[in-house]
């Protein structure tokens, strides 16, 4: 079975560049490795516009199906960002919780990665909410995955450091037999602060060995 990894994080915390990353140092080690962009900026992009309240669940979906399309014949599937994002931001912006039961039963068995709030602010040119905005999505974050029981750990530090971070995880969730990557019961990968975005203490998270 394929591992799925999945990046969640608020915006301009290096999600797209460490999916790159990780798909390319992956794919070197001789791994069958997809990598799958999200949905939300393919739309944002072909509309002009971010979407409405009504759109939200269908795009969460989108995001998800192509997570899951994207697994038979690899053996990693990387994700730049999965439905949680999207239902974060729709109780964010749209006071709309109803995307939580899903999106978080859609990380089960998965491999959750969260970027830490601790890389310089960068304009994409896409439709942003600016940097006011990294800190309520980072705590929203962390809340449904505590609060939906779902193990992940941190990904935190600069360029080099933040891809060796993330490969930590990934190589050793790669170790797991199946089964055990199956049921993923392990506490220590469990970061249980809803609150704590600091980035200084985030990298002192020990990660499995």
């Amino acid at each position: 079975m394929a591992l799925t990894v999945v990046l969640l994080g608020a915006e301009s915390t290096g999600k797209t560049t460490l999916a790159n990353e990780l798909g390319s140092v992956l794919s070197a080690e001789g791994r069958k490795v997809a990598v799958v962009h999200e949905y939300l900026r393919e739309f944002c992009e072909g509309a002009g516009r971010t979407p409405r309240p009504d759109e939200q669940a269908a795009i969460a979906a989108e995001q998800t199906r192509r997570i899951t399309a994207a697994a038979p014949g690899r053996d990693v599937v990387v994700a730049d960002t999965a439905a949680l994002m999207v239902a974060v931001y729709s109780e964010l912006l749209f006071a709309d919780t109803s995307l939580y039961p899903d999106a978080l039963d859609a990380l089960r068995g998965q491999l959750v990665l969260v970027t830490a709030v601790d890389l310089p602010w960068v304009f994409d040119g896409l439709f942003r909410d600016g940097p006011h905005v990294q800190e309520p999505v980072n705590r929203l974050v962390r809340q449904a995955l505590v609060r939906g029981g779902v193990d992940h750990a941190i990904v935190s530090g600069q360029g080099p450091q933040r891809l060796a971070s993330a490969l930590v995880a990934v190589r050793h969730a790669l170790a797991e037999p199946d089964a055990e990557r199956e049921r993923r019961v392990n506490p220590r990968w469990q970061w249980s602060c809803e609150r704590c975005s600091d980035g200084e203490c985030e990298r002192h998270i020990r990660l499995p060995r």
